[in-house]
């Protein structure tokens, strides 16, 4: 027996109202639902080997937002198989007129950020196999001014206002419809 953990199992999300959440990450991410509680909780998953990788708890409609830089837990992140499936999903925010707080290139992953109704953040992303990670160690360090990933999504590295300065035709090809 190991004293580590085999790895995260889920978060438990406080919500105003759980019947809005459990809508918008039913028809946002397709997530399962294993148990609906109207008026209190529920538990869903994307892996339907789990019981359930996120529980939405209402809180109620007066509870207080998470201020921006407040202790607490910044993100969630939801791995994507692809990056097909990825820019199926930028389309799919896009769509669905969820604002994108930020796309980011992170040498192994290309991630995009937004919140769902309460503000709580939410990657999906999609990360290289192991054996493509360009090193081993210090795999988050800054690679310089090179991409791993072609053109961003339209959006510019880290943050979302910027342009993209080296994003090639071939590039933007691969993001069609991509206009923030």
């Amino acid at each position: 027996m190991s004293y580590r953990p085999k790895y995260l199992a889920h978060v438990n999300v406080y919500v105003r109202d759980v019947a809005r959440s459990h809508k918008w990450y039913e028809d946002l991410l397709g997530l399962h639902t294993y148990d609906y509680r109207p008026g209190a909780a529920a538990f869903m998953s994307a892996n339907e080997d789990e019981s359930h990788e996120i529980a939405l708890m209402q809180v109620g409609e007066n509870a207080p937002l998470q201020a921006p830089g407040q202790v607490g837990l910044n993100h969630m992140a939801w791995r994507v198989e692809s990056l097909d499936d990825l820019k199926e999903f930028y389309h799919r925010l896009r769509t669905m007129q969820v604002p994108i707080t930020r796309v980011a290139d992170h040498g192994i992953s290309l991630g995009i950020y937004f919140r769902d109704p309460d503000g709580n953040g939410i990657e999906v992303y999609y990360e290289l196999p192991r054996s493509k990670w360009p090193r081993q160690e210090r795999i988050f360090a800054r690679y310089g001014r090179s991409r791993t990933f072609p053109c961003p999504l339209g959006h510019g590295g880290r943050r979302s206002r910027r342009k993209t300065p080296a994003c090639d035709r071939r590039q933007s090809q691969l993001w069609p419809g991509n206009r923030t």
